[in-house]
């Protein structure tokens, strides 16, 4: 066992709820310890989350330019067999082109690029393009993927992979979503 310092890459996944939340804590712990954090979240985007809320009162309270989360996307896509639209696949792009700008950028401790293995999945980017980029990151930078079904080429390069899975969920017993829990 060695006890040196390096950027780790880890995956949050699986068909279970909690892989944003558990990434938002890794997120919260890094700044509370003085790191630089960005969360760039590729899907979600037409949805009003209380993590928006929170993330911009860290930022000009507690941790000024040290916390930032950014919606990417239009909101949740490829539903159903869907084609998907060439819109969302631009902004994918984008997400990831400034995704690639910021780990490289020596700006950020931590980058968290929420739900971008829902992208991949989707055919919006390419699997080892991904792969290599966070392959030569600089040694430092810290990097938490999100979403289901992570690709195996990300998985076999992850330091840490969490598998989400349900037990049960409240949903089951005609429970809706709530504020503040699951959004």
């Amino acid at each position: 066992m060695t006890d040196s310092r390096k950027g780790l890459l880890l995956i949050n996944t699986g068909p279970g709820k909690g892989k944003t939340t558990a990434a938002l804590g890794t997120a919260l712990r890094a700044a509370g310890n003085g790191m630089k954090v960005l969360v760039l979240q590729f899907l979600k985007g037409s949805w009003h989350y209380g993590e928006l809320d929170a993330a911009e009162a860290l930022n000009t309270q507690a941790f000024p330019d040290s916390f930032v989360l950014k919606q990417m996307g239009r909101g949740f896509v490829k539903v159903g067999g869907a084609e998907t639209d060439p819109e969302d696949i631009r902004l994918v792009q984008e997400a990831w082109s400034e995704a690639k700008q910021a780990i490289y950028s020596g700006d950020w401790d931590l980058v968290v690029l929420d739900e971008i293995n829902y992208a991949i999945g989707y055919g919006m980017l390419d699997a080892a393009e991904v792969a290599e980029a966070l392959r030569i990151r600089p040694e430092m930078v810290h990097v938490i993927l999100t979403g289901r079904n992570a690709h195996p080429l990300l998985v076999e390069l992850a330091d840490t992979v969490t598998e989400m899975r349900e037990v049960k969920h409240a949903y089951q017993k005609g429970i809706l979503a709530q504020k503040g829990i699951e959004y």
